[in-house]
């Protein structure tokens, strides 16, 4: 589970988050520059990648942890079957 400062802090990086697709959108319709659009759509979505490594870790480190040291098998593959799933939407599996 995530303590209560990281949630703070992520929330605050969401807002963040949320500030660059609006500029996106005002830049687009400002007709900005390309390049400058580009950019700011590849920090908006390297934070919000930064949002789910940190609630990733998170999980590992509590619910996948505690499914394992239950000893129950089919809690363990249940949580491993997750995290296989979710790195797949991610883009952290290898093909």
């Amino acid at each position: 589970m995530l303590t209560e400062e990281e949630k703070t802090k992520l929330a605050n990086r969401l807002r963040r988050v949320a500030g660059q697709v609006s500029a996106v959108q005002r830049m687009m319709d400002e007709d900005a520059y390309c390049i400058d659009i580009l950019t700011q759509i590849a920090a908006a979505s390297g934070a919000l990648g930064k949002v789910g490594q940190k609630i990733i870790e998170s999980h590992i480190k509590s619910c996948v942890a505690s499914a394992i040291k239950s000893g129950n098998a089919e809690q363990r593959d249940e949580k491993l079957d997750e995290l296989i799933a979710i790195f797949r939407k991610f883009g952290f599996h290898h093909e």
